[in-house]
């Protein structure tokens, strides 16, 4: 029988209650995801996707379902913090792929993690060079962790005994055409300073801005949804 209303509560629900659950599991599990992270990220989609269609069975027990899912995996992602032995079967532990310049062989085969794929993650953490690098760990969450070797790092200030000033986040004034106010009187600013700043770079309207941030050092950054202007 074609339930349309029946169908569209369902999928209204299900999306409320799996965003829900995603939002109450914290942002740790997007950023660096595990085995577990990913085994329970699917079991709560496929209920939450059977809440949405499947009408033979009750809403209540989809409902309970995705509390249950959520309370283990919380309670599983607790005691896996204060466990270090759980946390390393459940989320694994990094592996050694380059140590001191040589390519561990062993591991590599352990893992079927083939040079090109090795060249691959070396390229996207900006290293073309593999003679280069030091050390490269892959982690569990599937990302190469590279240090080079010390006579290939770039120079910083300190290796050089150069004092530097602080430097803070940017401060965002204008989003998408609009002020952002309580920016503005955070930074002890109004509207007549942002407007004069946007004049002195013949920019007559808030509204051509795409985006506007005010760096630590005084600068302000601009810029229009024009790019050619």
């Amino acid at each position: 029988m074609f339930e349309p209303l029946n169908i569209a509560l369902r999928v209204i629900l299900a999306l409320i209650f799996f965003f829900a659950a995603t939002k109450f599991l914290t942002k740790r599990g997007l950023s660096t995801p595990t085995y577990f992270d990913y085994i329970a990220a699917a079991l709560l989609g496929t209920i939450a996707g059977n809440l949405a269609f499947n009408v033979n069975i009750h809403i209540l027990n989809f409902i309970l379902s995705l509390i249950l899912t959520t309370f283990i995996i919380v309670l599983v992602s607790y005691l896996s913090f204060h466990y270090r032995p759980l946390r390393n079967f459940l989320a694994g532990e990094p592996t050694i792929l380059i140590e001191k310049g040589k390519i561990l062989e062993n591991n590599m085969t352990k893992l079927n993690y083939s040079y090109d794929y090795l060249n691959q993650h070396l390229r996207q953490e900006k290293v073309f060079d593999i003679s280069q690098v030091e050390f490269a760990i892959l982690e569990p969450s599937g990302k190469l962790s590279v240090q080079l070797k010390s006579q290939n790092r770039p120079l910083t200030p300190q290796d050089l005994h150069m004092s530097t000033k602080y430097e803070g986040l940017a401060t965002e004034l204008i989003l998408d055409g609009k002020v952002i106010e309580h920016n503005l009187q955070h930074k002890g600013l109004n509207k007549e300073w942002i407007n004069r700043k946007l004049k002195e770079k013949g920019i007559e309207n808030v509204q051509e801005v795409a985006f506007a941030a005010l760096a630590t050092n005084g600068n302000l950054y601009v810029d229009l949804y024009r790019d050619w202007r």
